[in-house]
Parts: structure tokens; C-alpha cells; sequence
């Protein structure tokens, strides 16, 4: 099929990779020329082990990429996969989709036979039919549901792992009103379903909303529960990897998403669950357990710093952060843990040094007001250092042994419990 990309971030350009290397024609569609050039050159504009070969192997063939709408024309389907970043309170911002769909209605207005426009991006329920079709209808001159229309894939991506999660997922959900629409996704998606256990959801356009806030928040919350368990094993010197380890064989509970730490942070978790609180309050209904997890999240990079503050004073002191992005595997830096962290350390007068394998360039131009020390290594983070604190669970970290020797106090506060506890070093675990 001829597919259409309107955006080409972290979701359109996996997407958009992805559909090609399924034997796809994919046009990806973006108002940054400098990305546009980039995957025409066979480039990733973001880093996701796995992308950079696919859009190598398919640019200029099956993946192409313009600044013009009017290429949305000559597909069947578009799919709009921009940002929807918070407000302030946040409530979701929808201003780029909706600037998204206006253009491309205007170039729909001009094409004959029906088009399905498939949103992809995280909206709260209602989004779609009142917001973006409704865009759409007012500069195509078109009805939706006539000469277009509307249908709702959410996507339920990993940054680190998206190309494989995309490739071999473990459910596809389908938003539509009519069987028509079902039919194009499900022509789309055919390789997928075809080649992989996928369970493949058909359901209204606002369940399709709703399925990925669902999943987010219910994932957010886990995360946070057993953080919160882990903060009180903690108080009872108990190891609460042991507690989850013992817990993850009731298949009710499972293995994931129980390791305790510092906390969920990236694009996903904090902004969705934050809106579709926000949602939820809009509509008169306060959700006790979503707020709880997003305190009990918030908090646990204090109850880091609290340990460290019962352990020295780091005033004057050279401090090693290791690790910027919010999980490893990703150069994303987005409400990442090493934020708070490295704030909370500057206001205790500690110099910063951090280091991470990839994300160093990002968090230095997300967070320009944050001025630290960038090492080149971990080893080069830890010589002279006062105390060490793990805010990304890298894989290197957990080989880091003599590069410990270099440092002025050997204190080691572990956020992700990714540091291997050895002799010659004050060790102090998170929640274990």
C-alpha cells in the first residue's frame, strides 16, 4: 500500500521504517527540513538501536521523506504521529495535531476518493472525532465519514526496543466507527498479523484512545507500587529484589515492571498519565491511585538524595552522576531522574560531573540552565569524586569495578541497582 507519515519523530520514523521494511511505499511528511534530508539520506533522526539500518536499507526506495503535504495524496492511508506535549497543568496540548490536520485537509481537499486518516498519537478520549476530524473537515471541505476518514492505532512502543516492538508486537488495536476503515488497517497491519501472535483488538475510536492511557497508567502505577514497597523494605533493611523476585511467580503479580528504583521518567509515562488525570478532572472525577503513583514517582528521587545527605556533605565536593537518559538504550532525556538528581545535588553545593554513553549532546541542549561537567567515561566521572550516584541502569555501569579506586570517597549510591556491590566501596542501595 502507498502509506503517508505526517511526523517524524521517535514514533512517525519507526513507523514509517517499520511499514517499509514490511514491503510498504511510505512517504513521511515533516515541516523540519533538516530530518526530511536526513532520512532521504538514509539516516535516523533519532537514536534507536535497529532504526539506522532499516531507514539506511529503505531510503530512496520504499522510504522517502518531503515537507510537502500534497505527497499525502497519492497514499490511501495517513497517519499523524506528532507531538502532543503538556500543558503546564498537564492537560494534553493538542496544538500540533491540530496544525497537522489542517494541512492536511488542505491537501485532501483536492483529492478524489475516500482517504483514512489514522491517528497515532497518544490523545485523551474525544480527541480525534471532536478535534483533529473536525481540523480536517474545515479545510478540506470535506465530511468526515464521507469524503474521508477518521481511525485511531495507538502505538505501544519502548524507546529502546521500538523497532522490535513494532515488528513482532503483542496486540494491534484498531479505532474505527466502520468496517471500511477496520479493512484498511487490517490490509496495513497483514504482515504483522500474519507473522506474529499479535492479537489484533477491533473497537470504538474513543476505547482506542483510552487502551493506551490505560496501559501507560497501569504501568506507571506498577512501577510506582513497588517502589513503594521497596521504600519500606527499605525501612526494614529488607532487600526488595528479593521481595519482588518471590512476588513476580504468582502469574496474577508477574516479573515486569518490578524493579524498584528512582522512578519512571521519557515522553510517555509522566505526560500520560498527567493528562489523562487532567482528563479526568475535566470531566468531575479525581483518580486517587494515578495521582498516588505520579507522587510516589516525584518523590523518589528525594528519598535518593536523603540517603546521600545521611552519609556526607557534599558541599564543595565533586559529585559523579552516571547516566542522563531516562532509561538506557535511548539518547531521550525527556523528565528523566538525572534532572532532579543533579538539582537537588547542585542545591547542595556539590560540583556535578556526569556522563553518559549517548545522551550527553541531548541533555545539554534539553536543559540548557543546567550547567555540570560532562565527562567522556564513567572512569573519568569517578576520578576525584566525593560520592557517585546511579541514575541510568546502563549495561557498562555494572562491569565499572576498579574505576571506583580513582575516586576521593568511594560512596555509591545506586538509583537502579545496576552497580555491583565490592569491597572498597560504600555501597548504598535505593530500596534494597
Amino acid at each position: 500500500m502507498h502509506v503517508s507519515i505526517v511526523g517524524s519523530g521517535y514514533v512517525g520514523t519507526t513507523v514509517a521504517a517499520c511499514l517499509a521494511d514490511l514491503g510498504h511505499d511510505v512517504t513521511n511528511v515533516d515541516i523540519d527540513e533538516d530530518i526530511v534530508a536526513a532520512i532521504n539520506g538514509g539516516e535516523s533522526p533519532i537514536h534507536e538501536p535497529g532504526l539506522d539500518d532499516l531507514v539506511a536499507e529503505h531510503a530512496g526506495e520504499r522510504l522517502r521523506a518531503t515537507t510537502d503535504y500534497d505527497a499525502v495524496r497519492e497514499t490511501d492511508v495517513t497517519f499523524l504521529a506528532l507531538p502532543t506535549p503538556s500543558e503546564d497543568d498537564g492537560a494534553i496540548d493538542l496544538a500540533y495535531m491540530e496544525a497537522g490536520a489542517a494541512s492536511l485537509g488542505e491537501a485532501l481537499a483536492d483529492k478524489d476518493g475516500d482517504h483514512l486518516v489514522v491517528v497515532k498519537s497518544t490523545v485523551v478520549p474525544g480527541s480525534t472525532e471532536e478535534v483533529i476530524a473536525p481540523a480536517i473537515e474545515e479545510t478540506s471541505g470535506k465530511t468526515a465519514g464521507e469524503g474521508f476518514r477518521v481511525a485511531m492505532n495507538p502505538e505501544f512502543l519502548r524507546m529502546g526496543t521500538a523497532v522490535e516492538d513494532f515488528l513482532d508486537p503483542q496486540k494491534i488495536v484498531f479505532g474505527a466507527r466502520r468496517p471500511a476503515a477496520y479493512d484498511t488497517l487490517g490490509e496495513v497491519f497483514a504482515p504483522l498479523v500474519e507473522e506474529s501472535d499479535a492479537a489484533v483488538v477491533e473497537t470504538g475510536i474513543r476505547e482506542a484512545e483510552m487502551i493506551k492511557y490505560a496501559n501507560n497508567g497501569f504501568l506507571a502505577a506498577k512501577v510506582s507500587l513497588i517502589n513503594d514497597i521497596g521504600n519500606i523494605c527499605k525501612e526494614f533493611d529488607v532487600d526488595a529484589y528479593e521481595v519482588a523476585d518471590a512476588i513476580a511467580l504468582d502469574d496474577r503479580i508477574g516479573g515486569k515492571f518490578l524493579r524498584s528504583g528512582i522512578g519512571y521518567g521519557g515522553s510517555c509515562f509522566p505526560k500520560d498519565v498527567n493528562a489523562i488525570i487532567q482528563a479526568s478532572r475535566s470531566e468531575g472525577y479525581e483518580p486517587p491511585v494515578l495521582e498516588a503513583a505520579v507522587e510516589v514517582n516525584d518523590l523518589q528521587p528525594q528519598r535518593l538524595l536523603g540517603l546521600l545527605d545521611e552519609r556526607a556533605d557534599v558541599a564543595g565536593e565533586r559529585v559523579a552522576v552516571l547516566g542522563l537518559s531516562f532509561k538506557p538504550g535511548t539518547d531521550d532525556v525527556r523528565k528523566t531522574r538525572a534532572v532532579p538528581v543533579i538539582e537537588g545535588l547542585q542545591e547542595r553545593g556539590a560540583e556535578v560531573v556526569a556522563y553518559d554513553p549517548v545522551a550527553t549532546e541531548s541533555f545539554d541542549d534539553h536543559y540548557p540552565d543546567i550547567e555540570i561537567e560532562y565527562a567522556d567515561s564513567a572512569a573519568e566521572a569517578l576520578e576525584g569524586a566525593h560520592a557517585a550516584v546511579a541514575v541510568t541502569d546502563w549495561d557498562e555501569f555494572a562491569a565499572l569495578d576498579a574505576e571506583f579506586d580513582a575516586m576521593a570517597n568511594p560512596l555509591v549510591l545506586d538509583g537502579r541497582h545496576i552497580i555491583e556491590r565490592r569491597d572498597g566501596i560504600e555501597y548504598v542501595g535505593l530500596t534494597w
